[in-house]
């Protein structure tokens, strides 16, 4: 099972709705499916949430760290409640898949993520749940920087909120930890539109009826 949610992004009104905290627009929408609410935690330098489950108490945290030092926020909650990188999932933005876009994964490289790396380091280990937000990549790597700390357009971020909404309804799998049904759901895409039916011919002129 999942045991402890994280978000990742940049703390602070500036970076609120830029792409970079799509993490953490994930987390606050899970904190309201639950009923929860994120608080200060002095001891894990971050916003955090305790929610009892059947399944057993689970965590969402959003690191007020700066992306690039968020491992040190992730790791102490994690060794402190004893949660095995197993049993986390990091939801991030993700350059490589486009708006409208979720994907699961578990372990693999950072690929260039600095939150990521971050928490790869202080865990010592890769072999955590990743939930892949697409946002898109503006084509020239000179202008990641730039891109990631912006706001997305109007369409792009419809785009992101389907994709949170898609994957949130895997929630429950996901703590239950029925990763590959959670997988099939985040995965799963829209039915595609049934080809209109052909409309009778009509007679020819002189035709019978």
């Amino acid at each position: 099972m999942i045991r402890l949610f994280v978000g990742l992004g940049n703390p602070g009104p500036d970076y609120e709705t830029t792409r970079h905290n799509a993490g953490f627009w994930w987390i606050d929408a899970l904190a309201a499916k639950l009923g929860a609410r994120l608080v200060p935690e002095r001891a894990y330098q971050g916003l955090a949430a305790r929610v009892s489950r059947p399944e057993g108490p689970v965590w969402l945290l959003e690191p007020m760290t700066f992306m690039n030092r968020s491992g040190a926020s992730v790791a102490p909650l994690a060794r402190f409640f004893k949660i095995e990188p197993q049993q986390i999932l990091v939801v991030h933005d993700e350059l490589d898949l486009l708006p409208g876009q979720a994907k699961l994964k578990f372990g693999g490289s950072a690929a260039g993520h600095n939150g990521l790396k971050d928490i790869q380091g202080l865990l010592g280990t890769p072999d955590f749940w990743r939930l892949r937000l697409g946002i898109g990549h503006p084509g020239i790597k000179a202008e990641v920087v730039n891109y990631v700390l912006r706001k997305p357009a109007p369409d792009q971020r419809d785009a992101i909120a389907k994709a949170l909404e898609q994957s949130l309804s895997a929630s429950d799998e996901l703590i239950a930890g029925h990763m590959d049904k959670a997988l099939a759901l985040i995965h799963a895409q829209p039915p595609r539109p049934k080809p209109p039916r052909p409309a009778a011919a009509k007679p020819a002129e002189g035709d019978p009826p």
